[in-house]
């Protein structure tokens, strides 16, 4: 077993709850009304395009654009993102914490939108209490791109074979392994605590 020295979090659903339903059940009331909206309109490869740093300006002009029926909702998307993340995932966050405080080199690696971070970081403490944090947009690369697991592995001076990463996207942790990293694939708080325990890894 490989002496673990680095331990690297996703954010999104693994440290803060995410589901835009959560607004959007309001705008739009009937379930597969909104899950129309979702694959086609405000679809996960659109919102991922921010993550990859483009501006939200642009990305709402373009969609406008395409479906100018569905401006306000368009416009609802950030408008109220707020609201899509509620609350921390309070089991991961006291991992994290805890090893911080048994001495690992804790980071974060996100794909997320450079302004939607900045709020989660206000709203969020303890996303700041890491040695540091990969953000997508202002690095305009994304999960599962091996170019941001290598940037992140310069960034912070990480031995990749001493590395753990945890993700909730099996495809991210995929690319990780491939790059060389450990990795465990996150489905909960106390799952996770059991990997990190198979890896030598006790709190």
């Amino acid at each position: 077993m490989t002496d673990i020295r680095h331990i690297v979090f996703d954010i999104g659903m693994v440290l803060i709850h995410y589901d835009p339903n959560l607004p959007f059940s309001r705008f739009i009331p009937d379930p597969a009304e909104r899950k129309w909206f979702f694959d086609n309109v405000c679809t996960h490869e659109w919102n991922l395009e921010q993550d990859r740093g483009r501006s939200w300006e642009e990305a709402e002009a373009a969609l406008i654009a395409e479906y100018p029926a569905h401006e306000q909702n368009i416009r609802n998307f950030r408008r109220h993102w707020h609201e899509m993340v509620p609350h921390e995932i309070a089991g991961s966050v006291a991992l994290m914490r805890g090893l911080i405080a048994k001495g690992y080199d804790v980071t974060l690696l996100t794909n997320f939108a450079a302004d939607t971070l900045v709020e989660a970081r206000q709203r969020f403490p303890f996303l700041n209490e890491t040695r540091g944090v990969t953000i997508s947009a202002e690095i305009r690369l994304i999960k599962p791109d091996p170019a941001i697991y290598a940037h992140h592995t310069r960034t912070f001076g990480l031995d990749p074979a001493r590395t753990l990463f945890t993700d909730d996207n099996a495809a991210n942790i995929a690319a990780a392994r491939e790059f060389g990293w450990q990795a465990i694939h996150f489905t909960g708080p106390a799952a996770l605590e059991k990997a990190l325990a198979g890896h030598g890894i006790a709190l």
